[in-house]
C-alpha cells in the first residue's frame, strides 16, 4: 500500500507516521511506500523498510499537488495547514494554504481520472460558531467565526461533494484541541492548552492568556493519530453522505486542566503558570465550541482518553520517558 501524508513534518504528521510504521499495515494491507510532504522536508521514518519519499513541497501549487498524487496513493492523509492564530493574522497565507492548497489536492485527485483514494482531511471544531446549543452535534450548522474555521468549512463542503460525485472517498475529521503537543509553542490560538502543561513539566514558566473558566474539548496526539488510522478503514456505507465527523474528546475547563497537572506533578510544577490575558486569544476562544456530541464518531468506533489526567499521563509516557519532573 502507498500512503501520502501532507503536513508530515508537523506534530500530528509525525505521530501518524510513527503509528503507521509501527503497525506496518493499514486496513490489513502491508505499507510498502510512504510519500511524506511538508513545507520543510520531513525526516525519513526510522525503521521503515519500504520506499519513503520525503520532500519539501508547497501543496498550494497545483503542479506540486498533481505530482503528489501522480503515483496514485491508495490513502491520502491531508494534514497540511496554517494554524488558527496565524490564519487570523495573515489572511492571504491562511487562504492560500488552508483553502487553495486543499482544493489543489482535491482537484489533482479528480483530474487523475478513474482513481478513487480514501482521502482523510484534518478539519477542526472551528467550523462551528456561536451561539451554541448545550451540546453540539456534528450536523450543527457550520457558521465559523474565524478565517481558519471558514477555510476548513469550505473544504468540508468540497470533500462531501467530491465524495458524492465518486472522485474520492472522503472523511473529514473535526479535531479537538490536541494536547499536550510536544516541542515548543506555535502560532495556534489554542497553543496555550498545551503550554500550560508542557512548559511547567519542563521546568519552565507558561503564560495562560484566558480565564480559568474557559471550557474546551481535548484529545492527545496519540489519540489524534488513532483517529486518522481508524478513519482509513471506516465503513463507507455506515458513514453515509455526511462525511465530516466531530471527533470525541475530553471536555474540561482550564482550571480542571491545571488541577490534573497538580494531581500528577505537584504544586511546584503547577505554580509555574502565569496569568496574562491576551485580548485577541480571549476573543477567538469565546467563539469556539465548548461541549460537543460525538455520537456518530463513537458509533463508528473512534475512541479517545477518558479524562484529562490520562491525557497528561500520555504526554509524560510518550515525551518524557514516563518520568514526572520535579
Amino acid at each position: 500500500m502507498h500512503i501520502l501524508i501532507t503536513g508530515a513534518a508537523g506534530m500530528i504528521g509525525r505521530k501518524l507516521t510513527e503509528r503507521l510504521v509501527r503497525d506496518g499495515a493499514l486496513n490489513g494491507q502491508p505499507i510498502d511506500r510512504l510519500t511524506l510532504l511538508d513545507v520543510s522536508t520531513p525526516s525519513r521514518p526510522a525503521g521503515f523498510k519500504g520506499r519513503a519519499d520525503c520532500a519539501a513541497v508547497d501543496i498550494s501549487d497545483p503542479a506540486a499537488a498533481r505530482t503528489a498524487v501522480a503515483d496514485t496513493p491508495e490513502v491520502i492523509f491531508h494534514l497540511a495547514a496554517v494554524v488558527s492564530g496565524e490564519a487570523e493574522l495573515d489572511y492571504e497565507k491562511g487562504f492560500r494554504v488552508n483553502f487553495q492548497g486543499s482544493y489543489a489536492l482535491l482537484e489533482a485527485v479528480r483530474a487523475t481520472g478513474g482513481y478513487r483514494p480514501r482521502f482523510i482531511f484534518a478539519s477542526s471544531l472551528a467550523v462551528f460558531g456561536a451561539p451554541f446549543p448545550p451540546a453540539i452535534p456534528d450536523d450543527f450548522c457550520t457558521t465559523p467565526l474565524t478565517s481558519y474555521g471558514t477555510q476548513k468549512a469550505m473544504i468540508e463542503l468540497l470533500l462531501a461533494d467530491y465524495s458524492r460525485r465518486g472522485f474520492l472517498e472522503g472523511v473529514g475529521l473535526r479535531l479537538p484541541n490536541i494536547v499536550v503537543r510536544p516541542g515548543g509553542p506555535n502560532k495556534a490560538a489554542s497553543g496555550f492548552f498545551s503550554s500550560i502543561i508542557r512548559e511547567p513539566l519542563n521546568g519552565q514558566e507558561a503564560v495562560l492568556p484566558v480565564d480559568e473558566s474557559v471550557l474546551s474539548w481535548h484529545a492527545s496526539p496519540r489519540s489524534a493519530a488513532g483517529f486518522f488510522v481508524h478513519a482509513a478503514g471506516v465503513d463507507r456505507q455506515a458513514l453515509g453522505p455526511r462525511v465530516n465527523l466531530t471527533m470525541p474528546g475530553v471536555c474540561c475547563t482550564v482550571a480542571e486542566e491545571i488541577a490534573a497537572l497538580r494531581r500528577i506533578a505537584g504544586d511546584k510544577v503547577a505554580s509555574r503558570i502565569r496569568r496574562e490575558p491576551d485580548p485577541l486569544i480571549v476573543r477567538m476562544v469565546a467563539g469556539w465550541p465548548k461541549r460537543l456530541d460525538p455520537a456518530r464518531a463513537l458509533a463508528l468506533g473512534f475512541r479517545v482518553e477518558a479524562s484529562f489526567d490520562e491525557i497528561v499521563r500520555v504526554h509524560i509516557d510518550d515525551e518524557l520517558g514516563g518520568k514526572i519532573p520535579s
